[in-house]
Formats: C-alpha cells, structure tokens, sequence
C-alpha cells in the first residue's frame, strides 16, 4: 500500500499515512494536525482511497498565556464578528484561560467549511 496523502481540512496542510500507520488506525481513531492540531476522527479504512476523516475539533494557542483550547462551534457562535485592522473579518473570542480577546481569522477553502488562519 502506498502513502496516503491527505489535505488538512483546516489548514491545507499534507498528511501522509504509510501502509504502517494505516494499518493501525480504526473507525474511530482520532489524528492530529502536526500543524494546526486540528483533531480528525477516522471514519472508514478500506484498502487504496477508501478512507475518510470527520473534523472534531480545532485547537489553537491563546498569544496572551499560551494556553491551547478548543474552537467550538458554540464559542464561535457567542464571538462577535468584527473588522480587523487590515479589513479582514475575525472572530472575537475569550479565551477560556486567561480572558484574553483573541483574534480569529477564517479562511474558507472551495467547497470546504472555514477553518482558523494561523
């Protein structure tokens, strides 16, 4: 079996599963973005292309203590939108740690749900 490369459907990045690590994933499992800790459930593992991901969650890093949390949809709900200093639309969440107001930039792919920038 070859390496499977799979686009992180958060933040773009490729992910590469050889035969090894697919052979010891299950419905079920859970993988994390190395670059955005973005978490993904395995949802089926056949042979060849057959293998699907389902999102979960999305963690990111508050700039004020450093602390990572979970972007929910519920948090997102509750943010106000605003207008960032270069125009750009962002979430204003709370981060759950130290309160700090945080900055969250989606950017949408094609066809794909939006997903923080980083």
């Amino acid at each position: 079996m070859a390496t499977l490369e799979i686009d992180c459907p958060v933040c773009g990045e490729v992910l590469e599963l050889g035969a090894e690590d697919r052979a010891q994933l299950h419905p079920g499992d859970v993988i994390v973005c190395d670059s955005c800790s973005a978490e993904m459930e395995v949802t089926r593992n056949g042979g060849g292309e057959d293998f699907e991901l389902e999102l979960l969650g999305i963690l990111t890093e508050c700039p004020s203590c450093g602390e990572e949390f979970e972007v929910t949809d519920e948090l997102l709900s509750a943010a106000p939108v605003i207008e960032s200093a270069d125009g750009a639309a962002v979430s204003l969440v709370d981060c759950p740690h130290c309160h700090a107001r945080i900055e969250l930039e989606f950017e949408p792919e094609a066809g794909e749900a939006a997903g923080p920038a980083r």
